[in-house]
């Protein structure tokens, strides 16, 4: 006799919940509860557009304040959903939200126990096959660089997203994704970007577990696991993280999801890692605490598909006092070497020192840049579900179809990890932007 998918799901991860997987070590529960109440606040900000990954991060924890979810996925819907949805137009398609977004917010559908079988939500699905069709079609058309319309990292949260709502995908989708994979994709020479990949592994985890799909696709999935579970495992620093820190929460989940065991040493030091990170107050970007949070519960992307919203209770109580918001120092000034670069011109587009507050960020940098340098200075940010992203800088942008990102640096060979409006730059430190190829 077939078993439901969910229950298929929920006995599986019964199973490896029961030989202990990757998970934290007990009595953490304080700083668990204040990572939840931390999303859960941000919840409150209605100035700001709502991020379908808050909501799952706040759907996969065992701690729960209903009703501030349901109002928070309504948002949601007000969004992705608005009552005057209708089929794209050439017009309006630069409205829609792009394939990553979609996925999100389709996973936040499930994570609700949303009916799936109306007009608008049937739509929805079909958005996202037609989506990940696209993506498809620019790989095979450029199949020397082998790039998705957006990125393999979207494209394989739209796979994952169909296979929790357990749709079939066209196997093409499918084999691209498992190509890239296999054939170093989600590298660039020894680095390997690891979300990236976790992402990746998370949708194989998630089809081999299918009933769609002959048994040499599903033994190719398998293969993929394997070879995401030893690139990852290998990607770990000596601090414990995989990657970086920012990496870690999608990388552990992928661990979960493919039942690595706590007894193998990447695990406890991954999430000592994790855990380090949290206690030091890190983890201020929503996105990445949205992902860490369902890792402290044991659990990944991949578990969504077994929620069952009837068994949940109110057990979480949000305390009155606000969020401290970051500080900054009006009276204690800093100076920051900003520098542009775009290869392969040899002389800098921008070399100038800029003055700020103690405690400013790389955004407020930026804009100190605009104003107080003797030097004409410009830039230009979109918003992502990760916060501001550096998109034009002195009037250079990539064109459409270019694959070209302004990488920032604090030296010549060190990566800034996180986003403008998270990074807080030294005293006497320096910021490099460069016109990258990606």
């Amino acid at each position: 006799m077939d078993l439901p998918r969910w229950l298929s799901v929920f006995l599986l991860h019964s199973l490896f919940a029961a030989i202990q997987l990757c998970e934290i070590p007990s009595g953490r529960t304080h700083h668990i509860k204040s990572l939840n109440k931390k999303l859960l606040k941000l919840t409150e900000d209605v100035s700001k557009q709502p991020n379908p990954s808050v909501y799952l991060g706040l759907r996969l924890s065992d701690y729960h304040i209903r009703e501030r979810e349901r109002q928070y996925l309504q948002r949601l819907k007000d969004v992705f959903q608005p009552s005057s949805i209708s089929i794209p137009t050439p017009a309006s398609s630069q409205k829609q939200p792009n394939t990553g977004q979609l996925a999100l917010y389709l996973l936040a559908l499930r994570a609700s126990c949303q009916d799936m079988e109306t007009p608008l939500e049937r739509q929805l699905v079909t958005q996202l096959k037609l989506h990940l069709h696209n993506e498809k079609a620019s790989i095979v058309a450029h199949e020397n660089n082998g790039q998705p319309l957006t990125n393999y990292y979207q494209y394989s949260l739209g796979v994952l997203a169909l296979c929790v709502h357990n749709k079939k995908i066209d196997v093409h989708v499918i084999h691209r994704l498992l190509a890239a994979e296999k054939h170093g994709r989600f590298e660039r020479g020894s680095h390997l970007f690891v979300d990236t990949e976790a992402m990746a592994g998370l949708a194989f985890v998630c089809l081999k577990g299918a009933t769609f799909y002959g048994p040499e696709l599903v033994a190719e999935l398998n293969q993929a696991v394997q070879r995401v579970k030893r690139k990852i495992l290998q990607a770990q620093t000596p601090d414990g993280t995989f990657g970086n820190i920012y990496s870690s929460p999608l990388a552990v989940q992928f661990l979960i999801a493919a039942g690595v065991r706590n007894k193998e040493p990447e695990c406890p030091n991954g999430m000592a890692a994790l855990l380090g990170k949290l206690e030091e107050g890190g983890f201020q970007n929503a996105l990445i605490g949205s992902q860490l949070l369902p890792v402290l519960h044991g659990k990944s992307y991949v578990d969504i598909a077994s929620i069952e919203c009837h068994a949940e209770e109110d057990s979480l109580v949000l305390g009155t006092a606000a969020s401290e918001p970051r500080v900054t120092s009006q009276d204690t000034k800093i100076t920051i070497r900003l520098t542009v670069k775009r290869p392969p011109r040899r002389l800098p587009l921008y070399d100038e020192f800029i003055r700020v507050p103690a405690g400013s960020s790389l955004l407020d940098v930026l804009k100190a840049a605009e104003k107080q340098s003797s030097k004409p200075f410009s830039f230009e940010t979109q918003e992502t579900l990760s916060g501001p992203m550096l998109t034009s800088v002195m009037g250079v942008k990539a064109r459409q179809g270019e694959h070209k990102y302004w990488k920032i640096l604090q030296s010549a060979h060190t990566t800034v990890e996180q986003g403008i409006a998270d990074y807080i730059p030294q005293n006497e430190g320096s910021i490099i932007l460069n016109f990258t190829p990606w």
